[in-house]
């Protein structure tokens, strides 16, 4: 069975780091046999979560279109940014708007369910974004995603990639190997994907 994995990032900002990490995600998962499909956040615009908006308007066709995408996987992978210390809000916002799905013409929908996902981070600091992943795992847990252990945070991110947006540091090629190859082997175990 071919595993297929959603690869996106936290961020839409021109030249992002979190963008670059994704990239190097998508090449290594690919490289390891995965089916990889690339979207961009950019390419959903939501509306800020809101409960009235939601009663009175229903929930966003822009939502299903994502939770569409989500639940055609077998898994995936965000590579985040770090907004002080935590998750930037466009992410946030569309994971939200995403668990408020629960059915769709009539029958149950839950395009989490049975999701397994691996988590990256970047920034300029020494950290890499790791501190704001411990809040995205959280947050993702809460929506019944299983989250794998390893994990690829870059710091110094300015400086990670070569010309060719591969990693210069051969420890952040391993750990990127390994989060690829956790992720496909958990989400073959785990496929509850729902063809579109």
């Amino acid at each position: 069975m071919t595993v297929r994995i959603l690869v996106f990032a936290g961020s839409i900002r021109t030249g992002a780091y979190s963008v670059q990490t994704a990239d190097a995600a998508q090449r290594e998962l690919a490289l390891q046999g995965a089916e990889v499909t690339r979207i961009s956040l950019g390419d959903y615009p939501l509306p800020i979560m809101d409960q009235d908006l939601e009663k009175e308007k229903g929930i966003p066709e822009n939502v299903f279109k994502l939770g569409h995408q989500i639940a055609a996987h077998d898994g995936f992978l965000i590579a985040s940014p770090e907004y002080n210390s935590s998750i930037p809000p466009l992410l946030k916002n569309a994971i939200d708007w995403v668990s408020r799905i629960h059915k769709e013409g009539g029958k149950p929908f839950h395009p989490y369910a049975g999701k397994v996902a691996a988590l990256c981070s970047s920034s300029d600091g020494n950290f890499g974004g790791a501190r704001g992943l411990y809040h995205l795992r959280s947050v993702l847990m809460n929506c019944q995603v299983e989250i794998i252990t390893p994990q690829c945070s870059v710091a110094h991110a300015s400086e990670a990639f070569d010309e060719n947006g591969q990693f210069k540091d051969e420890q952040l090629r391993k750990r990127m190997e390994l989060v690829a190859g956790t992720l496909i082997e958990r989400a073959r175990m785990l496929s509850t994907r729902v063809e579109i």
